[in-house]
């Protein structure tokens, strides 16, 4: 018998791994999720098209002042939603134990599903203040930029994460009892 208050927070820990997981293989790896885009750039976790890549890097843009060493220090932090993407898919296997078997499955998955929540949060709201003040700069400068989808990705993933820890939270307090039948 499955423990069915478990489930729905492993459901919606799921789909908030598989978001953060398409926002951690942004540009240069996948052109077509990004948080940034300029005429023929777009910027993601580990770089911009073109670029090998790395953790933390420079915009590409020599005649424009963006290129300060805040904003250069503020992409380092982009690395963690490779790790929230990693934290909520531990949330799934404990989510996994905990539908199938123990409480202390649903008990793990939520504190593991608060921690990649926090570390979504951190990251979400410093991604949106280094690309607006980028896409704003650039703009000022006459270089195109908009914001990417990546943002958007990112923001459903904080409120899966969000949803799959209260559901998860309150799945502790389901039904864990095993029927036993007369044999």
């Amino acid at each position: 018998m499955a423990a069915t208050g478990a489930i729905p927070g492993l459901i919606f820990c799921f789909s908030a791994m598989v978001l953060l997981i398409f926002v951690s293989v942004s540009a240069p790896t996948w052109n077509k999720v990004s948080f940034l885009n300029t005429a023929g750039r777009s910027f993601g976790v580990f770089g911009y098209t073109g670029s090998k890549p790395h953790v933390g890097y420079a915009f590409p843009f020599p005649n424009s002042n963006i290129n300060t060493s805040i904003l250069h220090n503020l992409t380092y932090v982009l690395v963690l939603y490779p790790v929230a993407a990693g934290l909520s898919g531990l949330a799934v296997l404990f989510g996994i134990c905990g539908a199938g078997y123990h409480r202390a499955g649903t008990v793990f998955m939520s504190l593991l599903a608060a921690l990649a929540m926090l570390c979504t949060l951190v990251a979400w709201v410093i991604s949106m203040a280094l690309f607006g003040v980028t896409r704003d700069k650039l703009n000022s400068d006459g270089i195109t930029a908009q914001l990417g989808n990546a943002n958007w990705i990112a923001l459903g993933a904080l409120v899966a994460l969000l949803v799959g820890f209260c559901t998860a939270a309150c799945g502790v307090f389901g039904n864990y009892r095993r029927t036993r039948g007369f044999y």
